[in-house]
């Protein structure tokens, strides 16, 4: 799904769009909010229409609107070696791969799909192995308790 901006027009004006779509739904709440139930995470608004989630000063999670001008509403996730593809290859539809990122492990989770809706049982689980991925090993061992 491309959301595109009634009567606006350029990439500033598909941004807003996509941007109120994303707080209407819910979504711009909601999954950062996952990600901030794991050890000593926090919030990232620097870079808007972005939401970075960090552990220490690495991300592991990146709450995405209109990336490169895609028109998408997505969520950025670190996966295991081998993961990704099987991800994207399982359902590329819900998986992409994210520009620059993707070659470092980086998939993307999209939240947008029409008439799907989003699966936060497997987004939880999907945040919660990018967090294991990029914390370090003490607070990740947290996460067994």
């Amino acid at each position: 799904m491309t959301c595109q901006p009634p009567g606006g027009r350029g990439r500033a004006a598909s941004r807003r769009f996509v941007n109120d779509v994303a707080v209407e739904a819910g979504l711009l709440d909601r999954a950062p909010n996952i990600c901030l139930a794991h050890p000593q995470a926090t919030v990232d608004d620097r870079h808007p229409a972005h939401r970075g989630s960090l552990v220490g000063k690495k991300n592991f999670a990146w709450f995405v609107v209109d990336e490169h001008g895609d028109g998408r509403i997505g969520l950025g996730v670190r996966a295991a070696p081998g993961e990704i593809e099987q991800l994207v290859a399982t359902d590329p539809e819900r998986f992409g791969l994210p520009k620059y990122v993707a070659r470092h492990g980086w998939v993307t989770y999209y939240l947008d799909l029409p008439g799907r809706p989003v699966d936060w049982d497997e987004v939880a689980e999907l945040v919660q192995e990018s967090y294991i991925i990029q914390a370090p090993t003490r607070l990740a061992r947290l996460l067994d308790d």
